[in-house]
Order: C-alpha cells, then sequence, then structure tokens
C-alpha cells in the first residue's frame, strides 16, 4: 500500500469484493430500487421486542447472508469493520457478539460503510488481514428515537429532513480472487461551515463531500471523466443540489450525469421521503445493490463511492453546536 498526495491511499494489492448483500425496509421495497436488493423486510421489526434489536437482526441476518453466499463460515473470516447510528454502534456490536467474530466497531455517522470499505482494504492490502467483513445499517425508527422525536409523537417533519431507511449493507473483501477491486481509498477531513439545523443533513454534509472528492481527484490527478459514475452516499435531493454548485463554484468539473446520490436515488419523489435518504444503511444497501451488481454486468467499470456522514449527537444539538460533516471515498473497478 502506497501513499499519493495528502489524503489517498492506493492499494497496490487491491483486495477484491467476493460476495455482497443489501436488505431493504418496506419503504424502501416500494422505491425505484426494489429489484435490485437482496431481501426486502415484511416486518420492520423482525420478530423482536424493540426496535433497536430489529436494526442488530437485520445486521446479523445480512452478514450470514454475505458469508453464505462467499461459502464461509464467521470462524472463516478475520474481522468485521461495521457500525450504525445507535449510540455504542449497538445494533453492529450486539449483532457481532452473536457472529463470533473479531469485531472492528466505526463510526462515521452515515459514512460508516465507506470508512469501512477503506479501513479494511487497507489491512488486506498491508497483509495485516486475508479477509473482512465491512457493514453498515441504519433503521428509521431507532434514528427518529435517538436523533429526533420518538414516532409516538407524531411530531411533523419539516421539508429539508432526509428519511432515514431501514436498510443494511454488507461486503465481503478479501486478498485474490476474482471480483470488482478496491483500488484506492482517501481520507476525508472533518468540514463544519455552520449548519445547525439537526433535519437539515444533506446541508451538513455536502461541504464535506466536496473537500474529500477535490482532494482525490487532486491527489490522483484524476478528473470525473475517469468514472463512469461518482456515488455519492446520502445527500438527498437538496445535498446534492449544493454539491453541484460547490462544485461549479470551485471549478470542479462534474457532469450532472456522472453525480448520482444514493439518497436520492432510493425513493420515489411521491413517497414523501421530503430531502430523499440517508442513514448508514443508504449508502451500504445502495452500493451492494444498485452500483456493486452494475459493476458485476459490465455495465459500470470504475466507479468513485464517497460516504458521508453528519457527526452530530443529541447532546450537541441540545447545547446549540454546529453540525460537522465527514466524507471517505473509495474506487471500485471491475476486475
Amino acid at each position: 500500500m502506497s501513499r499519493m498526495g495528502r489524503q489517498t491511499f492506493i492499494y497496490d494489492n487491491p483486495p477484491v469484493i467476493a460476495a455482497h448483500r443489501s436488505v431493504a425496509g418496506r419503504k424502501e421495497g416500494e422505491g425505484p430500487l426494489a429489484d435490485w436488493f437482496d431481501a426486502i423486510l415484511e416486518d420492520d421489526l423482525l420478530g423482536q421486542k424493540s426496535w433497536e434489536l430489529a436494526e442488530s437482526e437485520m445486521v446479523r441476518r445480512t452478514a450470514r447472508d454475505t458469508l453464505d453466499a462467499a461459502g464461509l463460515s464467521a470462524g472463516s473470516v478475520d474481522a468485521l469493520l461495521g457500525g450504525d447510528l445507535n449510540n455504542q454502534i449497538i445494533a453492529t456490536s450486539f449483532a457481532a457478539k452473536k457472529l463470533g467474530m473479531p469485531f472492528i466497531g466505526l463510526y462515521g455517522a452515515c459514512s460508516t460503510f465507506v470508512e469501512a470499505l477503506a479501513l479494511g482494504a487497507a489491512l488486506i492490502s498491508a497483509g495485516n488481514l486475508d479477509s473482512a467483513l465491512c457493514c453498515a445499517s441504519s433503521h428509521f425508527c431507532t434514528a427518529e428515537r435517538q436523533f429526533r422525536f420518538p414516532l409516538e409523537l407524531g411530531t411533523q417533519r419539516p421539508p429539508q429532513a432526509s428519511w432515514t431507511a431501514t436498510a443494511c449493507g454488507c461486503a465481503l473483501l478479501r486478498s485474490g480472487g476474482e471480483g470488482i477491486r478496491i483500488t484506492s481509498g482517501t481520507l476525508g477531513r472533518v468540514i463544519d461551515l455552520n449548519i445547525s439545523d439537526a433535519n437539515h443533513m444533506g446541508a451538513a454534509m455536502a461541504p464535506a463531500v466536496f473537500d474529500t472528492l477535490a482532494a482525490h481527484m487532486e491527489d490522483t490527478r484524476r478528473t470525473a471523466d475517469d468514472y463512469d459514475l461518482i456515488v455519492t452516499g446520502d445527500l438527498g435531493w437538496i445535498g446534492r443540489d449544493l454539491l453541484m454548485e460547490l462544485c461549479h463554484g470551485a471549478g470542479l468539473t462534474m457532469p450532472e450525469d456522472k453525480l448520482v446520490d444514493c439518497g436520492a436515488s432510493l425513493y420515489y419523489r411521491e413517497q414523501d421521503a421530503h430531502a430523499g435518504g440517508s442513514g448508514c444503511g443508504c449508502v451500504a444497501s445502495v452500493s451492494c445493490a444498485w452500483i456493486m451488481k452494475r459493476i458485476e454486468n459490465g455495465e459500470l467499470n470504475r466507479v468513485l463511492l464517497s460516504g458521508s456522514g453528519a457527526m452530530l449527537s443529541p447532546t450537541s444539538s441540545q447545547q446549540g453546536q454546529t453540525i460537522p460533516g465527514i466524507a471517505y471515498a473509495v474506487a471500485l473497478e471491475r476486475g
């Protein structure tokens, strides 16, 4: 593994994505990407007694399905990397307990899945691991209870609010074999442009995505023309428009047809998702379904995937703090 520029790593021994699986909730299963998901939940509680336990079960099932697709057991994989939006990342850590795997818990808010891919690829490329299971999840009901209001209150959502996806995505990285290669990863900086509206996730995260994309292009000496798609995590319709404005204002060429946002792709406008999708499971599920499957079938050859996260907490919001953003990026290439 070698470093290029200030923030980007080139994986000289690029790991491959040997298997991947995606799970979506009922609302997501009614959206435009329904046919791409591997499973759609009929019951968002998954037979559990709380939303938090349901999200943990969703993670466990998705991880298990990914391992089954690769023909592996949990004991044969070196580490599980992942996280969620809950305090102490309880959905993923409780799932890791049941799976019995070595666990690296991550919290990058909605950027967690791409953060896991970047770190997992680095550990494999450097020879520290032979395999890594990367996952991230979110659940509308757990996120609303933690960051906004309990659903029982029936609180009205403002137009700029995004809809936290009930979804999970999981990808198995291995040191060799056939599959999509992860060839580079770009670390992000924490960017804060003084957005304080806890509902306005797109505005809070767009500056961080721009900063990471600009750093990746500068470090690698690439442009948007070098990629079939540039996929962002969960800016939604509003955040995507803001990102385009930032790119144009800074002179960073970004063709409209090259920039695709997972949150703006997950729902139909008439589904009343307001600003679009968000949550760790948004970019994770859409990437493991719609993006990776299109690479595998030859429709796409090289994709730059960037996940973004709003680094707020209930405490910081109650104390009137602004919302810093973070974004990571990885380059996915057809093997």
